[in-house]
């Protein structure tokens, strides 16, 4: 590992947890365990895109809405993070990601370190590679949703209102 790649994983800490958001490091043989000690029961999460890694049991893989209405956590992958801004990118995908990492309370997320870029350029190099011939989206989430549309700032009002990101080293 080299040492700019360590700084990026500081940088990417640094941030995400001036948000509010919750980081474990987990080599991939303790994903699932750090997992299940980050979800609250019920939940639901989309199949990590990964050999080494598994979700734990307890997460409902194959949700149905009523599943999905009915969890407290979402678990899904995150395709990137933004060190300079704390970010995690979240690809769409059909095995249904959106409403998994957007619709819970709790939001567990789960990113390779080796997925950290140092800032939005190399993340928009990053999109134009992935989206250029597949036409995906992707959405950039920083920390917890928050709006202050109303007054006083209010978390989870169009999003989930707890982050937890695993760092799988």
């Amino acid at each position: 590992m080299s040492n700019k790649h360590v700084d990026l994983h500081g940088q990417f800490a640094t941030q995400a947890r001036s948000y509010g958001v919750g980081l474990t490091e987990a080599s991939p043989g303790e994903v699932a365990a750090a997992i299940a000690s980050a979800v609250e029961p019920p939940a639901v999460g989309t199949p990590l895109p990964w050999d080494d890694v598994e979700l734990p049991d307890g997460v409902e893989t194959d949700p149905t809405p009523a599943d999905i209405e009915g969890a407290t956590t979402g678990v899904t992958a995150a395709s990137l993070a933004i060190a300079d801004y704390g970010s995690i990118v979240l690809t769409m995908d059909d095995a249904g990601s959106e409403p998994v990492s957007l619709f819970e309370d709790l939001h567990v997320a789960v990113l390779r370190e080796a997925d950290i870029v140092p800032d939005m350029q190399a993340a928009f190099e990053w999109f134009g590679e992935q989206f250029r011939e597949t036409r995906g989206s992707a959405i950039v989430a920083t920390g917890p949703s928050a709006t202050a549309d109303m007054g006083a700032l209010v978390q989870g009002a169009h999003g989930p209102e707890h982050v937890e990101v695993i760092v799988v080293r």
